[in-house]
């Protein structure tokens, strides 16, 4: 359960990321950026955060053909962004082989050439495996696009606070925990 009764940090994910998580479909992110790490531990800087779709990068033929359908194709980042979840972080991992990644296809929706493009970015930092309890919420809110939240960056910080009071889960109890068990076992 989210901690929070408001919201107003953003990460941003590509748009048919955010439907996946938004439906069950995915529980999962890899991450190099928005990240740090202090006296050798990893950190998050934020552990509860809305969903913020974009469409910046985003690549149609990155994602999985079975998932191709869902995907809007914009060339440009829209003048309003709809916010529809909330997550928190449940786990982090660091990510040690590239097989791993292999491993938890079927708990994403993005081709392997992606998967490689991540595992490869920077190979001095780690990638990391965030393990998200997703929670939609009771109403959708429109938010202005604003050039403050442009970039390639992946935390925003939006100007009003969204509520998050209400939310479902995507996922039941038992379905999350089923799922985060087998996504542990690999990570």
């Amino acid at each position: 359960m989210l901690a929070e009764k408001t919201l107003n940090t953003g990460l941003k994910e590509w748009a048919a990321v955010c439907h996946a998580l938004e439906t069950g479909r995915q529980l999962i992110l890899f991450r190099k950026g928005g990240i740090h790490e202090s006296a050798g531990e990893f950190e998050l800087d934020h552990r509860e955060f809305l969903l913020f779709p974009t469409y910046l990068h985003q690549k149609l033929e990155m994602i999985q053909p079975a998932e191709r359908a869902e995907v809007e194709e914009n060339h440009s980042e829209p003048a309003t962004v709809q916010i529809s979840a909330a997550a928190e972080v449940t786990d982090i991992r660091q990510l040690k082989e590239r097989g791993q990644l292999d491993a938890l296809q079927h708990e994403h929706i993005w081709m392997p050439a992606l998967l490689d493009t991540r595992w490869n970015y920077r190979p001095e930092n780690p990638l990391y495996l965030l393990i998200l309890r997703v929670y939609r919420l009771a109403e959708p809110k429109i938010i202005k696009n604003s050039l403050e939240y442009a970039g390639c960056k992946s935390w925003v910080p939006l100007k009003e606070r969204i509520e998050v009071v209400g939310t479902t889960t995507v996922a039941s109890e038992e379905e999350f925990e089923e799922r985060r068990k087998k996504i542990l076992r690999v990570a």
